[in-house]
């Protein structure tokens, strides 16, 4: 009964997005109904850069940086001739948040939070508060996001920019339930391109892969402006990339870079897809020119581990402390990069120290890549039998570890192998390479080395609760149009 409900309620929410589909093309921007009476009665067609930004930053819909820069200098001049105009320091307030995402540079936290705080002194309003969700969100501090994210839905339900940041506090915090609820509700008030996006990062948190992909096709073609379309096409790729097809993902960022040249996040996606196609110079290239101007944990760790994969041990070392410098930049601004930090402890640093981190995170915040990036901590520290737990955690649909993630399939994987389960392991290791083949340079040669040594291995039945899993799987109904193979 309780699978019937579910599909149920998903078979709703299917068609509650095909009905904004439908009607997205006929729907003013997302941002208008929030920009003052005023400038909407007298758009014009082509208006300027800061009004497209404020409308674009009040939304939360991504903007060029040029014209992100623009809005904030016009804000900060405004608001030296008018302190007492709560909406400018809210719109101030968020422009930092998006500037600080664009740019990594954390400085742009502590403005935004001082800018926030200054809106509610001046007038407790939702827009504040959400920005303030926003901030929280940005440091990966989901439980602190999730309290003002509540607090303005609380102030305004209807409002529907609160709803992102609600449900990426939710998904942080591994509650998927409360952010398919979430993401219900943000439909039922509104449509268009940058709801089809956020509904494109839930379901592929589901495991509904082509669900996910035709919302992002549909977000790109939707989109108002070259900066939106290039970050859902950057999205795009990262989907492409997850399933393996090296080609289409590199098409996707390439073309995402050819629209906004700031597109940072497509540049680093350019230098995975390069990587596994073999064309390895242009690969360290685009990780480059990704770091240069954002400078983000995360690509220095795999642009290292892309050199440590050559041979080239001091230039992976580089890379290895500019991660370092930047984690420790994060922390000063009151941003949390444990999870990368504790990643990078357990493959090329001390994997006590990343247990310890990655424990006190899970504490925190329990969402799924923690409990992957623990599970393999633990095994890489000797603690196997507990690390099993947290890697099935990680790949469990039943925990909400519906991600399709080669990786994730890896670590289960080599865990099981450690523990002498060769069938399970067999089986696992096959899943990661099916998933994506090119996920890793290094794991994945380490993938295809552990299935040789494990050999033809008889099957042994599944394990208790993979057993239960698949029985509860073949009870679920599902519906014609959700058949198929979801990439």
């Amino acid at each position: 009964m309780e699978n019937q409900a579910t599909e149920n309620r998903r078979a709703r929410l299917h068609g509650r997005v095909v009905a904004a589909a439908v009607a997205g093309c006929a729907v003013l921007g997302t941002a208008l109904m929030l920009l003052p009476p005023e400038r909407t009665a007298t758009r014009s067609p082509a208006p300027a850069p800061g009004a497209q930004a404020l409308s674009a930053v009040a939304a939360g819909v991504p903007v060029a940086l040029p014209d992100l820069a623009t809005l904030i200098g016009d804000r900060e001049s405004h608001l030296r001739r008018h302190p007492e105009d709560a909406e400018s320091w809210a719109v101030l307030g968020t422009a930092y948040v998006e500037q600080a995402r664009r740019t990594a540079d954390t400085a742009f936290y502590a403005k935004a939070d001082g800018s926030l705080r200054t809106s509610l002194q001046v007038r407790r309003n939702a827009a504040a508060l959400g920005g303030l969700a926003a901030l929280a969100n940005a440091r990966r501090d989901f439980r602190t996001a999730l309290t003002w994210g509540e607090a303005a839905r609380s102030l305004e339900p209807k409002r529907w920019t609160t709803y992102p940041a609600l449900i990426d506090a939710y998904t942080g915090l591994g509650d998927y339930k409360a952010a398919h609820a979430a993401l219900e509700r943000l439909m039922e008030l509104r449509s268009g391109p940058a709801v089809r996006a956020l509904a494109a990062a839930v379901y592929r948190d589901r495991g509904w892969r082509e669900d996910a992909a035709a919302q992002l096709a549909d977000a790109a073609a939707g989109a108002r402006t070259p900066a939106e379309r290039a970050e859902y096409l950057e999205r795009a790729g990262q989907l492409a990339w997850e399933r393996g097809d090296r080609e289409d993902a590199l098409r996707h960022f390439q073309e995402a870079v050819r629209i906004d040249p700031d597109q940072r996040a497509a540049q680093a996606g350019q230098g995975r897809a390069l990587a596994a196609l073999g064309r390895t110079t242009e690969a360290l290239n685009a990780y480059r020119m990704a770091l240069a101007k954002q400078p983000l944990p995360q690509y220095a760790l795999e642009l290292g581990e892309l050199y440590e994969s050559l041979g080239l041990g001091q230039a992976a070392r580089v890379q290895y402390d500019l991660l370092l410098a930047r984690v420790r930049s994060a922390a000063a601004s009151g941003a949390d990069e444990e999870l990368v930090l504790g990643q990078f402890e357990a493959d090329h640093g001390d994997p006590a120290s990343a247990v310890r981190r990655l424990r006190a995170e899970w504490r925190r915040q329990p969402g799924i890549a923690v409990a992957d990036a623990l599970g393999w901590a633990l095994h890489r520290a000797g603690a196997d039998r507990e690390a099993l737990r947290y890697a099935r955690i990680a790949t469990d649909r039943a925990h909400g570890g519906g991600v399709r993630s080669a990786l994730y399939a890896y670590h289960l994987g080599m865990i099981e192998r450690e523990l002498e389960q060769p069938a399970s392991a067999r089986r696992h290791l096959q899943e990661a390479l099916r998933i994506n083949p090119y996920f890793s340079p290094a794991r994945v040669r380490s993938a295809r080395e552990a299935l040789a040594a494990l050999g033809d291995v008889p099957d042994q039945g599944l394990p208790a609760a993979d057993a239960k899993a698949v029985t509860d799987a073949k009870a679920v109904t599902v519906p014609p149009e959700r058949r198929g193979d979801r990439g």
